[in-house]
């Protein structure tokens, strides 16, 4: 901050505190007594209550707006993402893809078995994609139509989509969450994706069973509403062609993936699939599948569940989630640029000395920044670059670190509403949270492999178990860094403090 402008000075604790404190009261009047679920406005004031602080504190204008759109710059790559995922949902709906994949799951799946086999498959397609928004917005929409047709409540669906989804894109090497851990952190991609399978690999197992054992005695099979499945399938097959053939757009973007091609250009290979097979075997026109890519699916089949699931999709359907996203991620930009993140991150760090107050911590933080910041990427980066030189003074490998910030980074921004990974989860899965049906919001306990990974994790810390120091290796890369930092300062170039690595 002093180099781009020495007159500013860091906030105290306090001061770094009021624009959280008020950001989250405003949150919760609107959420909560006002019972409108748009946190667009509260964040926007938020932005604006952190920019008026960052000014006091000698801040210009410019520079705070640097801040501001330098955050959004970096996620417009998952922005990208998004829109083409809206085009796929529109497209693969045209196509008949999604109700191929919602017609065979109510054939072949029973209800005991659905929620453990709607979580596997979301890992498995995640894994492969490397991306949950993907996953969740194609595989885990026809989930939900499947759920719908076995009269299991929207929210255990949900939450075993979020599970596997984001299990999926915590482990995948072509996630851009999980090459960004380890970047901030200084450790190897696989070695952290290794390090991560201790607490990743349980959390799962747990939520396996928990899905298991609620379909075997929870839902009732035997009274499961047949009329309704067959009232579903006889709709799509009356509205939609349904063959095995369908499931190429599906199978191509898969293929793509684990050959390893770019995301983007993957996705949009989906949707120029799922147009060719909407005109080929759907009947549609071009003019049509340009419609649906951008402005959704509509159709009217006389069954409720199906036109709730099947009317959606486009470009357009993801602006309200496009929105929060840039709002929420000018807020967390503002408070990085002014110092706030960094002196509350501080404060923390100064009050623990052991390795699990640490750990805690790191796991913590990124929550924290999550919550308030509602920017998955900003949780990992942040408290990846300011907690890594704590666990250097340590002794310990930052290995801990990449597994902490994507604990509670990765896997917890599906679950917070305002989040822009909540507010994609809750506006692709079609949970109607928007129109004030909060029950669905159920979702975020039941989503198990999320919380638990994080929560193993803590308990990892305490024990000792699963907690590698930092091997010789990894220390002669500290020494390396440290000389070419020091090198780099002698010649007058602006470097990083590493004091910090030689504290306990």
């Amino acid at each position: 901050m002093s180099s781009e402008n020495p007159d500013t000075r860091a906030p105290s604790l306090g001061l770094a505190l009021v624009p959280v404190v008020l950001t989250l009261g405003v949150l919760a009047l609107q959420l909560f007594y006002f019972g409108d679920f748009t946190p667009h406005i509260p964040l926007a004031i938020g932005l604006a209550i952190t920019s008026l602080v960052g000014i006091y504190l000698g801040h210009k204008w410019p520079n705070i707006q640097d801040g501001v759109f330098h955050v959004i710059n970096v996620s417009l790559p998952s922005v990208s993402v998004l829109i083409t995922v809206g085009m796929i949902i529109g497209v693969w709906i045209a196509s008949g893809t999604v109700p191929t994949l919602i017609y065979y799951g109510l054939v072949i799946l029973s209800p005991e078995i659905f929620l453990a086999a709607a979580m596997i498959l979301c890992a498995i397609v995640s894994l492969s994609l490397g991306t949950s928004w993907g996953t969740v917005g194609t595989v885990g929409l026809a989930l939900m139509g499947i759920g719908a047709g076995f009269g299991i409540p929207m929210y255990w669906t949900a939450g075993a989509v979020v599970s596997g989804a984001f299990f999926g894109d915590k482990i995948s090497p072509l996630s851009d969450t999980t090459n960004l851990a380890p970047a901030v952190t200084g450790v190897d991609l696989f070695s952290h994706i290794r390090n991560m399978m201790p607490t990743t690999v349980p959390a799962m197992l747990i939520a396996l069973g928990i899905y298991t054992w609620v379909g075997f005695s929870m839902i009732d099979a035997e009274n499961t509403s047949f009329e309704r499945i067959e009232s579903i399938t006889t709709a799509l097959q009356a509205n939609f062609l349904i063959s095995p053939w369908l499931l190429v757009p599906a199978l191509l973007v898969i293929g793509l993936a684990v050959t390893r091609q770019p995301p983007i250009p993957s996705l949009f290979a989906g949707v120029l699939a799922g147009g060719l097979m909407a005109m080929g075997f759907q009947g549609v026109s071009l003019h049509e599948v340009f419609t649906f890519a951008n402005s959704g699916y509509a159709i009217d089949t006389g069954v409720s569940e199906i036109d709730s699931l099947l009317n959606r999709g486009g470009i357009q359907s993801m602006m309200w989630t496009i929105s929060l996203i840039l709002i929420a991620l000018g807020f967390g930009g503002a408070l990085e640029r002014t110092g706030c993140l960094e002196t509350i991150i501080n404060a923390i760090m100064t009050k623990v000395r052991s390795f699990a107050g640490i750990q805690t911590s790191a796991i913590g933080t990124s929550l924290a920044t999550n919550l308030v910041a509602g920017d998955p990427y900003l949780s990992i980066a942040l408290p990846g670059r300011m907690f890594a030189p704590v666990y250097r003074g340590m002794g310990y490998s930052t290995l801990n670190l990449s597994r902490a910030v994507e604990e509670g980074g990765t896997l917890m921004s599906p679950l917070i509403p305002w989040n822009a990974g909540g507010a994609f989860v809750i506006s692709a899965l079609a949970l109607g949270v928007q129109d004030g049906n909060i029950e669905n919001l159920l979702y975020i306990p039941l989503a198990f492999a999320c919380w638990l990974a994080p929560v193993i994790g803590i308990f990892y810390a305490f024990t000792g178990l699963f907690s590698p120091k930092a091997t010789p290796e990894e220390i002669q890369r500290w020494k390396d860094s440290d000389e070419m930092i020091k090198d780099l300062s002698a010649e007058g170039f602006n470097t990083p403090d590493t004091s910090a690595r030689a504290s306990t």
